[in-house]
This record gives C-alpha cells, sequence and structure tokens, in this order.
C-alpha cells in the first residue's frame, strides 16, 4: 500500500472497520466490523456471517468508503491462529482476478484450500526418562531404559518399536514414574533435505548449463531462464543445483510438475540428490496430509514442495524459487471456474516476489521460445545426452505402402522391430493417444452409431470393462448385444483403435511377450506407479500406453518406441495442433534409448512430408519451430497476438445462441481488436447444455481484459440456465 492508504488503513482500524474477502463470486471484498480486543492485519484469516452462515476470509487491502455506520455491520467472528497471507500473495491475487477476470474471491479460495489447517497443529504426548527405575527390572524393561538414556523425548510407539517390545511395558514404566509425560510439536511432514547430501558432478554441457543457471539465481531478483534441452540431457540434474543454492539461502522452492501423482520416480531421484523427499501437492493426497502440508508450508516448516498446478497457490513464508517442469505441457492450464495457465502464472508470481523462475523442457512452447530468442528469458541449451548416451533413430513409416494386415493397425514394418527388441530382452513401446478399445461402435445392419446422451460425441468401447462410455460427461452404459434401433444381434462392430484394441493385437502377435497397458481409466494412482515401477525393472517387454507414458518417465530397457497413429493429432482447428503433435511425438520417442542402448523410434503416418513429421524425423527442432513462428507471426496468434474465448451454454440452443449473439451485438469498438462468432463449438453439446463460442482476437498491445468486460457488463443478463465463461488465453477450442 501507498503511505496515503496505509493512513487510511490505519483509519479504518481506528473505526475497527476492515474490508473482508470471502471466497465466493463477490466482485469485492465485503465490510465488516472489528470486536473489542481483537486484532487483524491485512491478510489475516477469519471467520465471517455472510447471510445465515459462518465462512472463511481474509482481511484485505483496500479502502471501505465510509458509506455504511460501522455500528450496523456484521462483526468478524474469529481470527485464526494462522500466518497471514502476505503482501506478495495478495498482490499475486489480485492479479491473477485482474488478467483473468474472475471474482477475486474464487482467485482467493484456491489459496485457502484447508480449511483444517488454519488451527495450530495440536501438540504430541511424548515420553521422556527421569531418574527413578522400576522395582523390578526385566530384559524388556532394560532395553527400553538404555534405548531412552539418550534424554530424547520419545512417542509410546516409537519407543516401543525401538526397543522390540510391547506398549504395555511402556505403560508398566510410566506408572512407576520411569517416564515423564512432555508435549513435543508435531513431526514434520517430510524432512529437511539437505542440499549438500551428495556431491553432484555434472558433465560438460551439464556443468555449464548449472554454472549458467546459478548465475541467475545468485544474481538475486526477478530473472526467467529457460532449460531447453533434449530428452534425456540431465535437465532435471541442472535445476537441482539451482534448487541446492536457494536452500543454502535459506528460502523455499516449489517444483511444478504436470501429472505429479504419477511422477514417483522423480521423487526418488530428489531423496537421492537431497536425502530426503520434498512435501507432495496434488488432488489425490490424503485431507490429513494437505492439511499438515499447507499448515508447514505457510510456516516455513516445508522447504520444498512438488506439486500440481494447484500449488502456485500455497502461502509460502519465504519462497525464493518455482521450477516449471515439462512447461509446454496442456496439463498447467486450468478450464475450470478460474481460468489460468500456471506456467504464466509462475512467471507472474516470481515477478511480484522478485525472485528467479525456471521453465524446463525438452520441447519448449512456442511463447517461451520467442521470449528466449527476444532475450525476455535467459535460454540455457543442452544438445546432448547425459553420458554421451545417443539419440534412438527416428523413422517414418508410410502407412500407404505398408498397411496393416486386415482388421488389424500395426504395419508390418512395425511388428517385425518390436519382435526384434523382445527377441534381444529388451521393451519396446506402442503409443496411442486413445483410451478405451474403440472410440466409436455402429451397427454394420442399419448404420446406427452409438452417441452420448447427452454429449455431441460418441461412445467410446472399454472393452476390458465391458462397457461404452462418454469420455466428456463419464455416461456409461454396458456394452450392448444388440442393436437399440434395429435390434440386429451380433452385428456391432468396434470402428478405429484405443490403446485396449492395439494391446490385443500385440498378444496376438507375440502371445508370450509380457504386455502391459497404461492408460489412466484402468487403474487408479497407485496402482500405476507400480506399473511404472515394473516396467523401469524391466518386468514388462511390451507397453502400450495414451499420452502418460510421455511424462518424462526414464524406462532403461526401452530401446523402441512405436506411434500407431502419429497424424491424430493434426485432425482439428486447433491452432496448436502441431506444436502439440510435434511436442507429444517428441517426448514419447525420447522415451528410447536413455541409457545407451542402441534405439529406434518408428512413426506410422499417412502424412510423410508434412513439416511436423520431417522436422521430428530429422531432429531439426529448430526448423520447426523457425516455420511455426513464422506461421503465428503472420496471423497474429499469440505470443504476436491475443485470444480470449467465450463459451455461452444453456439448456436449450435458442438461449445458448440469443445469449451469445447479444454478447456481440454489445462488444464495444475497439480499434485491433475483432470477433469471430457466435458459431457452435465443436463440441455443441456437454452434459445437456448446449454451447455458442465467440473468439476474440487482438493484436499483443490490446487491452483484452476490458474489452471482454465492457461487452459482458453491456451484454444480456445471465437468465435462467445461461451460464457463460470467459477463457483469456485459451489452450482448448473444444
Amino acid at each position: 500500500m501507498t503511505e496515503d492508504s496505509t493512513d487510511l488503513f490505519d483509519d479504518l482500524f481506528a473505526r475497527r472497520v476492515v474490508p473482508v474477502l470471502v471466497p465466493m463470486p463477490a466482485p469485492k471484498p465485503y465490510s465488516y466490523a472489528v470486536p473489542e480486543g481483537m486484532a487483524v492485519e491485512p491478510g489475516s484469516i477469519v471467520q465471517v456471517p455472510l447471510g445465515p452462515r459462518q465462512v472463511l476470509g481474509v482481511v484485505w487491502d483496500g479502502i471501505d468508503d465510509g458509506s455504511v455506520d460501522p455500528q450496523k455491520l456484521k462483526a468478524i467472528t474469529r481470527v485464526f491462529d494462522c500466518p497471514p497471507l502476505t503482501k506478495d500473495m495478495r498482490t499475486f491475487l489480485d492479479w491473477v482476478a485482474t488478467y483473468t477476470v474472475s471474482p477475486p474471491g474464487l482467485v482467493a479460495r484456491m489459496a485457502l484450500r484447508a480449511p483444517a489447517a488454519f488451527d495450530p497443529e495440536p501438540m504430541i504426548e511424548g515420553l521422556r526418562l527421569t531418574d527413578a527405575r522400576p522395582e523390578r527390572m526385566t530384559s524388556a524393561r532394560e532395553r527400553v531404559i538404555a534405548m531412552a538414556e539418550n534424554g530424547l523425548t520419545w512417542t509410546r510407539p516409537g519407543l516401543a518399536h525401538a526397543a522390540g517390545t510391547s506398549s504395555s511395558v511402556i505403560d508398566g514404566l510410566t506408572a512407576q514414574g520411569v517416564f515423564e509425560t512432555v508435549f513435543m510439536p508435531p513431526p514434520p511432514v517430510v524432512a529437511v533435505p539437505d542440499p549438500d547430501y551428495v556431491e553432484h558432478r555434472l558433465e560438460g554441457p551439464q556443468k555449464q548449463a548449472a554454472l549458467d543457471l546459478l548465475a541467475s539465481v545468485d544474481a538475486g531478483g526477478f530473472s526467467v531462464s529457460l532449460i531447453d534441452g533434449i530428452t534425456g540431457s540431465g535437465k532435471t540434474e541442472v535445476y537441482f543445483e539451482a534448487i541446492a543454492a536457494t536452500l543454502k539461502a535459506g528460502k523455499q522452492v516449489l517444483i511444478l510438475l504436470p501429472e505429479i501423482a504419477l511422477t514417483a520416480s522423480f521423487l526418488e531421484r530428489f531423496q537421492d540428490r537431497f536425502g530426503s523427499k520434498p512435501a507432495e501437492w496434488h488432488s489425490d493426497l490424503a485431507p490429513r496430509t494437505r492439511e499438515k502440508v499447507w499448515r508447514q508450508v505457510t510456516e516455513g516448516g516445508v522447504r520444498v514442495v512438488a506439486g500440481a498446478r494447484s500449488a502456485l497457490f500455497l502461502p509460502f513464508e519465504n519462497l525464493g524459487l518455482i521450477v516449471v517442469d515439462e512447461e509446454h505441457d496442456p496439463a498447467y492450464k486450468q478450464e475450470d471456474r478460474v481460468f489460468y495457465n500456471a506456467r504464466d502464472m509462475a512467471v507472474v508470481r516470481a515477478r511480484i516476489g522478485d525472485f528467479p523462475v525456471v521453465l524446463v523442457s525438452a520441447t519448449p512452447s512456442v511463447e517461451s521460445r520467442v521470449n528466449g530468442d527476444l532475450g525476455r528469458y535467459n535460454p540455457i541449451h543442452l544438445p546432448t545426452r547425459f553420458g554421451d548416451a545417443a539419440l534412438p533413430d527416428l523413422g517414418l513409416v508410410d502407412m500407404r505402402k505398408h498397411p496393416p494386415e486386415r482388421g488389424g493397425f500395426l504395419s508390418p514394418v512395425m511388428l517385425r522391430y518390436i519382435g526384434k527388441a523382445v527377441e534381444r530382452g529388451e521393451q519396446a513401446l506402442l503409443f496411442l493417444n486413445r483410451r478405451g478399445y474403440a472410440p466409436l461402435t455402429l451397427c454394420r445392419v442399419c448404420g446406427h452409431r452409438f452417441q452420448c446422451p447427452d454429449c455431441s460425441s460418441w461412445l467410446v468401447e472399454h472393452r476390458f470393462r465391458g462397457q461404452i462410455q462418454c469420455h466428456h460427461c463419464g455416461y456409461a452404459q454396458k456394452t450392448p448385444e444388440s442393436c437399440p434401433e434395429c435390434g440386429t444381434l451380433d452385428h456391432l462392430v468396434a470402428c478405429g483403435p484405443g490403446v485396449e484394441r492395439i494391446a490385443e493385437e500385440v498378444d496376438r502377435h507375440f502371445p508370450d511377450a509380457r504386455t502391459i497397458v497404461l492408460s489412466s481409466d484402468l487403474m487408479g494412482v497407485k496402482r500405476l506407479r507400480l506399473e511404472l515401477e515394473a516396467i523401469a525393472k524391466g518386468e514388462a517387454d511390451i507397453v502400450v500406453g495414451t499420452q502418460l507414458v510421455a511424462k518424462g518417465h526414464n524406462f532403461p530397457m526401452m530401446t523402441f518406441v512405436g506411434i500407431v497413429d502419429a497424424d491424430i493429432g493434426l485432425a482439428n482447428g486447433d491452432p496448436r495442433a502441431a506444436e502439440r503433435t510435434f511436442q507429444l511425438l517428441s517426448q514419447v520417442t525420447g522415451r528410447a534409448g536413455r541409457t545407451g542402448l542402441k534405439s529406434l523410434g518408428l512413426l506410422q503416418t499417412y502424412q510423410p512430408q508434412h513439416p511436423v513429421m520431417q522436422a521430428i524425423v530429422s531432429g531439426d527442432s529448430d526448423a520447426f519451430y523457425e516455420r511455426e513462428i513464422s506461421e503465428r507471426e503472420k496471423a497474429l496468434l499469440p505470443p504476436f497476438g491475443r485470444l480470449a474465448s467465450i463459451i455461452v451454454s444453456a439448456d436449450t440452443r435458442p438461449d445458448a445462441e440469443g445469449h451469445a449473439r447479444g454478447l456481440r451485438q454489445a462488444a464495444p469498438k475497439v480499434s485491433g481488436i475483432s470477433i469471430l462468432g457466435p458459431a457452435e463449438a465443436p463440441l455443441a453439446l456437454i452434459r445437456g447444455r448446449h454451447r455458442f463460442r465467440l473468439l476474440v482476437h487482438g493484436r499483443r498491445n490490446s487491452d483484452m481484459q476490458a474489452f471482454v468486460k465492457t461487452m459482458m457488463a453491456n451484454g444480456p443478463k445471465m437468465r435462467g440456465s445461461v451460464s457463460v465463461q470467459l477463457d483469456i488465453d485459451p489452450q482448448s477450442f473444444l
């Protein structure tokens, strides 16, 4: 706050009135009275009455206009014994709300995700040895006393376990006064990492890259470094050095990962380097663990967090570095309530906090690549694999010349190389980014296609579960035996392949091979981790997987990678289709040969001359980026222009279309900003709601937020079932 606003805030406190931001879609904080004897400050987490309910809130910055008599205001009912949100954190939350055109209360809600952690963790009852000794000594009692003679405080079950005896022995000694009861602070959720746990030796390009990165980190202040290194080049080890330097400086570190729940191998690599694992933060954590992590992060006890995108909103006590691994990954974009890109918001949080941020990828996003080329980011390039391991040889399989056998989807060329890998005792990976058995089921007699009743999408057959399912709303039914249209039995046919169908084909050709299917809808997180560990240990011969297999896993025995349908991502109107296909296929083929074994990657394609296919097999990523950047610049697409997507949905098509047209008519006339639509969204029906889309396109310096806010304010009011979703910088165009 400025000096004037500070004086006004002090005046408000003298009047005992403060603004409180509640985690609801309210446009601004509400004013509340502060009872006598209660002390609050900006950032204090409080409980306040809102209508008939008691809700959480944060005392916010800002000035009340004084229009309401303090005597008529509702009062804060409770102040939690919790560190307040820092000024930097409040500024960050305000910035995100303004940029995404979201209610600030909904943004603040993301920082208050563990209400049970707002009160201090209870002390733990412990035992400490006194000078008294038992009347009768036994061998069990001797072991217990010997174990406790170091003067440390023990928990009852911990001491019993360490001494190899039962808890009843401890209880008997306590009853005789041999132990006294003391209270200890709760244990940390993870041990403190040691930056000097091992002497990490980097080689060649790694060493130079680490020196370049440390120069930015040690310089202090805000900076953005982009580590651009091929798969297996040791990018993780390089940024570990920046983490070590930050820990030595007494600050906290946040590592963002796109699929934290599946990256057990990363946690183990971190432990090997620092002696302990980082605290995890993702949706699959047990509630009690989430509460402990949240509390210990705010108090500074947790030094390093590895988490999914939501970890960006943890209220760190003294954050000094953010690392965004696989920064190109679409999983960093949240598309629910508050639409934001965690990669971009990480850069903003670092700028506000005046500390460095490191972006890491083998296939950087076009936006990050351009920022590196223009000098906004510090580019750090790793051109070779660690230990001089060779990259896989890459080739294209022209499916027009080498088609699969009737009823199959794997070219004879692909099958031949799978067999060679298995014969050598090595592993083969087949990648298809399509879950289930088949994406469409139809009747060969009448042509009926099984479609979701609530979405404009086909039902996907999941043969392992005996269901056909919608991947957009979750609707599922038992796989039918007859056509519901004509009643014919045994004439339903599966069209196209999913990973289950490819696995079935693999089993037919290689019946003695151990085959694993990796797909998020086949198993939970724990099962997936076990399967990934089994693959890394060589307990599978052939792996068939979706994009899960592209998430940075290290499979030492993987020497062959086959892309079943390399063209699948190019067949849509997404302006990022070429970029995403290049990134995904590059990441998948990079799973091969990471430990130095000679390896091969083959891509089945019907478009072998497509620039994406040519860039991958030639290894000339620079040529791909140059072409893609040039095309974006000509079309004024991001990062050379700006986009905003507005989705209007309603229970009926006329309501959705009418509201969308009303918004279009309310748009202000602004030079450099145009609107496309409204038109039916590519997925025109989801969960029974009809969807129309407006796409706002502007130049790089356009004030997109002001434009859409004016359009929304001047447009028709939302009535009935109508709802509007606004996405600044959209990543999805469905």
